[in-house]
């Protein structure tokens, strides 16, 4: 969930707001989610509130970067799935070059950390990450092992930044990570030459910095984006394809339920498959919400939910067995006298 615009937090700075526990190791980096445009393709509809697979568009983009130390989107604040941190260009709709400054800014200022945090630099302040990964918040198929992809491109080189390539070979600089500091020297230099952002185009960042270039062997849908309505719908249809679909839908569920856990979906499976046959069908949801609930007493988490899962299995399993032996050995019933 995110804060509330208008609290008291707003005094604290767009970084510190935005810190996710998830990003507060060693391999830190931090995200940029450029979500202010205008959608003029889409009839100037709120493009990144637009639902694909029930989640709307910038909350895949930021589940995708869920391990970033902190996550600012460029945007008017919005509620999200999880916390973030908001700015927005000046003047609003300056472009990408004016939204990406802006979020480099809100990026740019250390802010105090707790005492579990990272190691701090001087004055007990948190060293900000210099890597950044950049993100439109158009891309409903993006996850975050892409985004790992990409950060382990980087690792090791001296290149300022290394962003996707798509399947007919077209530079995506909305999907990259790259380095702050070669962020602020570029946009610098073309604030300094043409005395504003605003109105200019992407592809002078893209001109004046090192890249490493790569592909997803994996997902080459990573860097598909939603500009039209024939692409929101042929988005929509994917997710409902049969190989897809079942995990948009749980994590649809734990989305709108609040629930960050991951847990084995094969063993829930298997048990609702064996209620069903060994028991009644309707007993397959019953049982599942009930071993939902029995891991939710015990304290929640993965090994919760696949204990109180076994138990439910081997009650299954005996209620069927059971039902096999009928009045045979074992199962024949008192005499009635």
């Amino acid at each position: 969930m995110t804060e509330a615009v208008g609290q008291p937090e707003q005094r604290r700075s767009p970084t510190d707001r935005a810190l996710g526990a998830a990003g507060r190791g060693g391999d830190a980096y931090d995200a940029l989610v450029l979500a202010g445009g205008a959608a003029r393709r889409l009839g100037g509809t709120d493009k990144p509130g637009v639902r694909v697979g029930g989640r709307a568009l910038l909350d895949r983009v930021l589940a995708a970067c869920a391990g970033a130390r902190a996550t600012i989107v460029v945007a008017e604040p919005r509620p999200t799935a999880r916390p973030v941190g908001w700015a927005r260009e000046e003047p609003p709709g300056g472009g990408p070059l004016a939204a990406l400054d802006a979020g480099v800014q809100a990026l740019s200022t250390p802010v105090d950390e707790p005492p579990n945090g990272p190691p701090s630099g001087p004055g007990g302040r948190a060293t900000v990450p210099d890597l950044v990964v950049v993100l439109s918040a158009d891309l409903p198929f993006l996850a975050e092992r892409t985004v790992r992809l990409l950060r382990d491109t980087l690792d090791g080189t001296t290149a300022d930044g290394a962003l996707l390539s798509d399947a007919d070979g077209r530079d995506q600089p909305l999907v990259a990570v790259y380095r702050k500091t070669a962020l602020q020297r570029v946009l610098g230099a073309l604030k300094a030459e043409h005395g504003s952002l605003s109105g200019l185009p992407l592809r002078l960042l893209t001109r004046d910095l090192h890249l490493t270039r790569i592909t997803d062997p994996v997902d080459p849908v990573a860097s598909f984006d939603c500009d039209t309505w024939d692409d929101i719908a042929a988005a929509r249809s994917r997710i409902r394809e049969h190989g897809h679909v079942l995990d948009e839908w749980i994590t649809a569920a734990k989305d709108e339920l609040g629930i960050d856990l991951d847990v084995d979906t094969g063993v829930l499976l298997d048990l609702a498959r064996d209620a069903a046959h060994g028991v009644a069908r309707p007993a397959a949801p019953l049982t599942t919400f009930l071993v939902g609930y029995a891991a939710a007493q015990a304290g929640g988490g993965p090994e919760a939910v696949a204990a109180a899962a076994a138990k439910a299995v081997a009650l299954a399993d005996r209620w069927a067995k059971e039902a096999e032996s009928g009045a045979g050995p074992g199962g024949a019933a008192p005499d009635a006298g």
